[in-house]
């Protein structure tokens, strides 16, 4: 249950806090006063979409938190499915800034839009407006139906089994028309790709190449450099061993007679060491220097192949493994597309198994259909639409689409006669109202939801059939939260609660305000509402008399 939602700077509103009731609850004012703002605001804080023009006039970011009571809604379990703490409560927190960049939180954790999106299904359930236009739409009548038996997930299944049927039929398609074409693809690609293999090419072995070729190819210069640097180092006349040796022993002779040589002496000695292996070294690698032309004019041999491969598939060396995978991953799927019976296996098996989901969602729609039209047909007859009746039709599509083998129908029978017809052929638009608040009433029954909101769903309805209206709701709010807003007396009579919404000046700026009303200035309302501008003692008693007033 929604227990308060709190709104800054949202549209006209600057700062406003609510705390909610259960029962039904009506929201009431003037024509642009901003009751359906507060609607607006509910739906911004459940994943509705955000710009900058939701940001009040002067205000940095707009900002929604709504609070919920969830005891065992299964919203607390999605909360403990995404490790998100929850103590029986839920506070949802959503935030727009004025360059239209939104974030939103649960229980104080940033989540994604689509996980707000997710926990708001097990929230609440909004009728707007104008669902009455939206029922016009097939697509739309098939999304109510499909959502009213919990068929959404089925419907996912077969989506899903639909897309890969009609890919195996693109493929085969592909294969079949062009063959010819992929006959002379597959014989290049095999020819590149035998090339490719022949070379057994790698890029380690390129970079060891061009290691090795170096190091050949500059053979004759590495020996003279080590030759030259171990004479000048060891074995010439006047070789740095032999002089620093000689420096040394000298200076440790002399530091008897001064200590403070045997730092200089002791340095030199090291220097000593460290030059005996640098020469050491140096024997070594002269030792291990290789004159070799034969081993060079290979190496060259093998680079010349490489590059000639690189060039021929225009590409560099390096990048010859990664053609050749290429290569033979399109080699190996034309090899598939060329087994044309193994494709339309594929595609006979992807179709049974679209067909066989296809069925069960049909059979479930069909169960559906049959319990919502008798249900919508009885909430009708106390809708002022007596022999009226609701049909869901379920119309064959040859062979089948993405939701399904058939299109989904509103159908009514007995307001113009006693076939059966399209609603939008049918119905009126006061009688389109009806309807649609009579298939409302019934799906909300059977939703999950704990808190139902109908923004002005009542429009285009007077009279009697108001009262029955409010009495629905009523009934409705035994069971569940409803939240209704409504310019009818008869409906915010009904209610358990009423707020008065209205518009004022502050500062020169237009700002949306909400009260509680009771007792007489709750008889006040219920009186502007029968009787306008100007209210009168008889509009007044017959206030008293719809609120149960002495």
């Amino acid at each position: 249950m929604l227990c308060r939602l709190t709104i800054r700077d949202f549209v006209l509103v600057d700062r406003l806090e609510l705390e909610f009731q259960g029962g039904f609850g009506t929201l009431t004012g003037e024509t642009g006063a901003g009751k359906s703002i507060l609607v607006d605001a509910l739906a911004f804080a459940l994943g509705e979409r955000a710009d900058a023009n939701l940001v009040r006039t002067g205000g940095e970011r707009a900002e929604v938190t709504a609070e919920f009571a969830l005891d065992s809604s299964p919203a607390a379990d999605w909360l403990r499915e995404h490790d998100l703490d929850s103590d029986g409560s839920l506070l949802l927190r959503r935030l727009v800034d004025a360059n239209g960049r939104s974030r939103a939180y649960l229980n104080g954790s940033p989540v994604t839009l689509q996980q707000l999106r997710e926990v708001a299904e097990w929230l609440v359930d909004i009728h707007g407006q104008h669902a009455h236009q939206s029922l016009l739409r097939s697509d739309a009548q098939r999304a109510l139906l499909d959502a009213h038996g919990r068929l959404d997930p089925l419907l996912a299944q077969v989506n899903a089994a639909w897309r890969h049927w009609r890919e195996a039929k693109a493929r085969l398609d592909a294969a079949t028309d062009g063959i010819e074409a992929l006959a002379v693809e597959r014989e290049q690609l095999t020819w590149q790709v035998r090339e490719l293999e022949t070379l057994g090419f790698s890029r380690d072995e390129w970079l060891a190449l061009n290691d090795q070729h170096r190091r050949l190819a500059h053979a004759a210069s590495l020996v003279e450099g080590a030759q030259f640097a171990l004479q000048v180092l060891a074995e010439g006349d006047a070789a740095c061993e032999a002089q620093v040796a000689t420096v040394a022993n000298r200076l440790e002779g002399l530091a008897e007679y001064d200590p403070a040589l045997s730092e200089v002496a002791s340095l030199l000695q090291s220097a000593q060491a460290e030059l005996a292996e640098a020469i050491s070294a140096l024997r070594r690698y002269a030792s291990r220097v290789d004159l070799d032309p034969r081993r060079l004019t290979e190496l060259e041999q093998r680079i010349e192949a490489v590059l000639d491969c690189s060039r021929k598939f225009r590409c560099t060396p390096d990048e010859l493994p990664s053609f050749l995978a290429g290569c033979q991953e399109r080699l190996a799927v034309l090899g598939e597309a060329a087994d044309l019976a193994g494709l339309a296996e594929r595609v006979a098996a992807a179709g049974d198994q679209y067909g066989q989901l296809a069925r069960s969602l049909s059979a479930g729609r069909t169960q559906v259909a049959t319990a919502l039209g008798r249900e919508v047909s009885l909430v009708m007859q106390q809708l002022a639409l007596g022999g009226g009746r609701f049909e869901v039709g379920l119309i064959p599509v040859a062979g089948g689409s993405a939701c399904g083998l058939e299109q989904i129908e509103f159908r009514i029978a007995g307001l113009a006669g006693n076939e059966s017809r399209p609603l939008a052929k049918v119905a009126s638009g006061g009688e389109l109202s009806r309807i649609s608040l009579a298939i409302q009433v019934v799906t909300s029954q059977a939703a999950c939801v704990p808190t139902l909101v109908f923004d002005e769903v009542d429009v285009g309805i007077g009279g009697g059939v108001a009262e029955v209206v409010g009495r629905l709701l009523r009934e409705l709010g035994a069971e569940r939260q409803v939240l209704c807003v409504t310019h009818l007396p008869q409906v915010a009579a009904r209610a358990n609660w009423q707020w008065l919404v209205s518009k004022g000046s502050d500062a020169g700026q237009v700002r949306s305000r909400v009260a509680i009303i009771e007792g007489e200035a709750r008889v006040e309302e219920i009186a502007r509402m029968l009787g306008g501008v100007q209210m009168t003692t008889i509009t007044r008693q017959h206030a008293r008399e719809m609120l149960g007033l002495p």
